[in-house]
């Protein structure tokens, strides 16, 4: 059998006898996925903000009283985000309809796709139950309304646990892939999106609250949102350590807008919640920008992991490093 030739390119060491990243013609090693990010990424931004504003407004249900029932009342109103913006979204970036309603044919719980087509699914149902009993409570009245609660109270428990789902089942279905950013770093990422859906969540209800005049929960919301960010901040922190220690050099290069912004996203309203409970009442408008900041924030965390993603996809040096047992030499 004759000799193939080999592509000068092909066959190269780095240092040490280490791989330098060089393929065939320099031709990518994967195949990048092909989302379009800000579609994509728009839509985990919004069903992990929907879902974490019905877990919110469940919880505060449970145990704030009626001093939280503004809050609950506008948590189940945001919760209608993922159905109604946030799965048409995912549905054009299929770009054919009949592949999301395939998926609902059969239910694997090895696939992450297959256990989040069912989340959204049931996250929506339970979610339009809830906020359609609502409004009915508000035409109503509370006098009238004892069993519109009752049973709003009940449907809005699997429409929670759906949504504390859907905050986080994105990072497994991206961790699932041979993307080396995604995969690298798979509990991280997880609670970076769920720390992050938090936040998001929290500074929505805390935004809508303080048009509401409602002070006191949008203030115990943000203190809840600083929690959140710095939970996220940690998480970062770990991907970050993770990345460098497993080669992947997409992670600091790709992006670097959309890096920034999270980043402002993540620390700014830690400072300006702090300004914010200094000042009280008097200076809502600083609450106002912390909120937004995470809202921003929050949007490029997802889009910038989108990209980076890609990026590192592209880059046979991350894919074949990352590949690479951690015993072979020049790892």
């Amino acid at each position: 059998m004759p000799d193939i030739p080999i592509p000068a390119t092909a066959l190269r060491s780095g240092e040490n006898g280490g791989y330098d990243g060089t393929t065939y013609y320099g031709r990518p090693s994967l195949k990048h996925a092909p989302f379009e990010n800000w579609v994509v990424g728009g839509y985990v931004f919004i069903a992990g903000l929907a879902g974490a504003a019905q877990l919110l407004s469940t919880l505060a249900d449970l145990g704030g009283g009626e001093r939280a029932q503004g809050l609950v009342r506008r948590g189940r109103f945001l919760s209608l985000l993922a159905p109604v913006i946030g799965a048409p979204l995912l549905i054009y970036d299929l770009h054919t309809p009949k592949r999301f309603y395939n998926m609902l044919r059969i239910f694997r719980r090895t696939s992450p796709m297959s256990i989040g087509t069912w989340l959204l699914m049931g996250f929506s149902l339970f979610s339009f139950l809830t906020a359609g009993l609502q409004a009915v409570l508000d035409l109503a009245g509370p006098r009238r309304g004892g069993w519109l609660r009752r049973t709003a109270r009940a449907t809005q428990m699997p429409a929670a646990i759906a949504g504390a789902g859907l905050s986080t089942y994105t990072a497994a279905l991206l961790s699932a892939t041979s993307t080396p950013l995604w995969a690298a770093a798979p509990k991280a990422l997880a609670v970076r999106f769920g720390s992050s859906s938090v936040a998001s969540g929290a500074a929505a209800l805390s935004l809508v609250g303080r048009r509401s005049r409602q002070h006191g929960l949008a203030r115990d919301l943000d203190k809840l949102a600083s929690l959140a960010l710095a939970i996220e901040f940690g998480a970062t922190l770990a991907s970050e350590r993770s990345y460098r220690a497993k080669g992947i050099s997409a992670a600091k290069d790709a992006a670097p807008v959309l890096r920034s912004v999270a980043q402002a996203g993540t620390v700014a309203p830690l400072g300006l919640h702090a300004l914010s409970l200094l000042l009280g009442r008097r200076d809502s408008a600083v609450a106002d920008l912390a909120s937004l900041a995470i809202l921003a924030g929050s949007l490029c965390l997802r889009v910038g992991v989108m990209e980076a993603g890609d990026e590192s996809a592209r880059r046979p040096q991350d894919s074949f490093r990352f590949a690479k047992p951690a015993n072979l030499p020049g790892r």
